[in-house]
């Protein structure tokens, strides 16, 4: 397998992986797991929206008025795969309250291993604007291609992905697939087993969010 090092983007910061070693934990509850998955999406933030473009935009401080740059919420369309992206979601609007949210329903085949849509729902206009699709996990690939193939069909500007965890298997796909989307993620394990899941990994991070099996 094959990756190219100028669209992975692996986030080492030590508070990041910190936060990653105590969510792999099998011991942590259903709560805390929660709650480290919106922090370290917050912190993973910073580095996904490293290159977002900026305004300069007339202010007044206490002592005299100035031009400072801005960022246009509104220009960043966030998009959640369904069910588990809505962790990471929480995280980054923490520091983009501005952005747009779409939702994508996708569910794997447990035969096929195949993305399956159900749900659909983007803000009206996405055109032209820059995309980051966030979902915990990059396992095989085939939700987060079939995730891109829906939202180039609306003509973004820039599609970018965040995820907590990625397969090698998973990050080859995405690049064969879309090589102009830009991948960021904590960390790359070591591959995947015989139903799909990333080792030595976290578990199903879904059912780490909901409680659920």
């Amino acid at each position: 397998m094959t990756q190219n090092p100028q669209t992975l983007h692996v986030v080492d910061h030590p508070l990041v992986q910190h936060k990653l070693t105590l969510m792999r934990s099998k011991t942590a509850s259903t709560n805390s797991f929660r709650r480290l998955l919106t922090e370290v999406s917050t912190l993973m933030a910073y580095e996904v929206t490293r290159d977002v473009p900026t305004q300069l935009v007339e202010i007044e401080t206490p002592l005299e008025s100035m031009r400072a740059p801005m960022i246009d919420g509104k220009k960043l369309v966030l998009v959640s795969i369904l069910r588990a992206g809505g962790g990471i979601l929480d995280g980054v609007l923490n520091v983009i309250p501005g952005a747009r949210v779409g939702h994508i329903g996708l569910y794997r085949d447990p035969d096929t291993l195949e993305a399956v849509e159900y749900y659909f729902k983007m803000p009206s206009e996405v055109a032209e604007r820059d995309v980051i699709l966030v979902d915990p996990m990059l396992a095989t690939g085939n939700s987060i291609i079939a995730a891109v193939n829906r939202m180039k069909e609306l003509k973004p500007r820039s599609i970018k992905f965040l995820c907590i965890l990625a397969a090698p298997e998973g990050v080859a796909a995405l690049q064969k697939a879309h090589p102009d989307v830009h991948i960021y993620t904590a960390a790359v394990d070591r591959g995947l087993d015989d139903h799909g899941y990333i080792r030595p990994g976290l578990g199903d991070a879904g059912d780490r969010i909901f409680g659920t099996k």
